[in-house]
Formats: C-alpha cells, sequence, structure tokens
C-alpha cells in the first residue's frame, strides 16, 4: 500500500509506516507491577517525525475515533496496521493469549487536560491495552509531568515500579486486570497518544464498543480538527 499526491507538478510518494516489530519481538515482559512490555522507538525516528507533522491540531482533550478527525493518509496508513493481524498476533504471542476474536477498539488523543492521568485501572472489558506515544522529547516529560506510571496500587502515584515517558515512537502493552493501576502526574498541553484495545466479547464490551460508535458519529458532526 502507498499513498501519492501531486506536488508543483511531480509526483510526491510517502512510504507507509511499518513499525518495528522485530523490537516487539525481541522486548521482554516485565512482571512488576504486573506484566507488561515496553518497545522503545516502536515508530521509527523518522518516520516519527513525519508522523507528527502530518497530525491534526486537537482543541479538546478526550478520546477521539479516527473517523471523527482529518487525518492524512500516513496517519490513516498507520492506524490500519495497528488494526491489522500483525501486531495482534505479536501481542497474542508475547503474553501468551487467543485474540483471535477479540473486537479491537481504537482511539486518538492529542491534547491532555489537568484532570487526565487520575489514577484507574481500564474497563473490565477491555482485555489488552496498547498506547503508543507520538511525542518528541520535552523538558516537562524530563520533569516527569504526563509520563504514565505503573503502580503498586490505587492511592499514590508516586509508588510506581514503571515509568513511561510518552515520547520517541514508544508502545506500551499490558493485559488488563483488577490491580494494573496506572496514572500519571499532572500535565497540560499536547500530548499524542494512539490507545488501542482488545476487547472482551461479552455484553458489557459490546455495550462499550456500541458508546464508542455512537461517541464517534457525535465528534464527526463537531470535529475537534
Amino acid at each position: 500500500m502507498w499513498f501519492s499526491s501531486s506536488h508543483a507538478g511531480s509526483m510526491t510518494v510517502t512510504t507507509p509506516i511499518r513499525p518495528d516489530y522485530a523490537a516487539l519481538e525481541a522486548a521482554p515482559v516485565s512482571s512488576t507491577p504486573f506484566p507488561h512490555a515496553v518497545v522503545r522507538n516502536f515508530i521509527r525516528p523518522d518516520d516519527l517525525t513525519a508522523l507528527v507533522a502530518s497530525l491534526p491540531e486537537l482543541s479538546s482533550g478526550g478520546s477521539f475515533p479516527p473517523s471523527a478527525l482529518n487525518l492524512s493518509p500516513l496517519a490513516q496508513g498507520l492506524i490500519a496496521e495497528l488494526e491489522g493481524p500483525v501486531l495482534r498476533q505479536a501481542i497474542a504471542s508475547k503474553f501468551a493469549l487467543d485474540l483471535n476474536d477479540a473486537p479491537t477498539m481504537l482511539t486518538l488523543r492529542g491534547r491532555t487536560r489537568a484532570k487526565d492521568g487520575r489514577i484507574h485501572c481500564d474497563s473490565v472489558a477491555k482485555r489488552v491495552t496498547v498506547l503508543l506515544y507520538l511525542n518528541p522529547a520535552s523538558e516537562a516529560w524530563a520533569r516527569q509531568e504526563g509520563c504514565l506510571r505503573l503502580l503498586r496500587g490505587p492511592d499514590d502515584v508516586e509508588d510506581y515500579a514503571a515509568e513511561i515517558p510518552p515520547v520517541d515512537g514508544t508502545l506500551l502493552i499490558f493485559p488488563n486486570g483488577p490491580t494494573t493501576w496506572h496514572g500519571h502526574r499532572q500535565y497540560v498541553g499536547r500530548r499524542y497518544t494512539i490507545q488501542l484495545n482488545y476487547m472482551e466479547n461479552d455484553a458489557k464490551a459490546r455495550n462499550e464498543l456500541r458508546r464508542h460508535r455512537l461517541s464517534a458519529l457525535a465528534k464527526r458532526l463537531s470535529p475537534a480538527a
């Protein structure tokens, strides 16, 4: 798959982004504070630079389905890749899961609000959470603001076993569970994240997917970008 556009009378070809699946395969699964894997530069630096330049500026917080946004062909291609079979199989193999029939739900965030990052576990309708961070390094991340922390419990964001700066095309994966507490120090500003979830097949998951589709429709009618 490739994308092309006319520029100054010539044809410009945009090469689709191919994530670093070899790095994902090589990444260890850490068990503390709960099973997870972190892959630095899952999106390679040159690809990340082009991708970030192509992303829409989101003026409001919250999660947006791709259909609610005016995305570039480059971003659309990456989203299709993330929802495809290669990543699904790689994650299933790494965590010894059967994800063959798991529905997917994907959203994009572009702005973090003061109320975001509170300690929580993800919905039980989500079997696996995948976070892809699309931000360049900054002083805020160096101060640990907005850096996701994997926590030992629900009460203290400073009681963390792992911290993942949201930069450099880093991929974070963890199977969801009742003790997968996570959150981050307060940060307000631009912070691009793609969140992909492999969902359960039960009624609660179907309801969440239905809400997701309705949200997509509503945000498409009043898009953020």
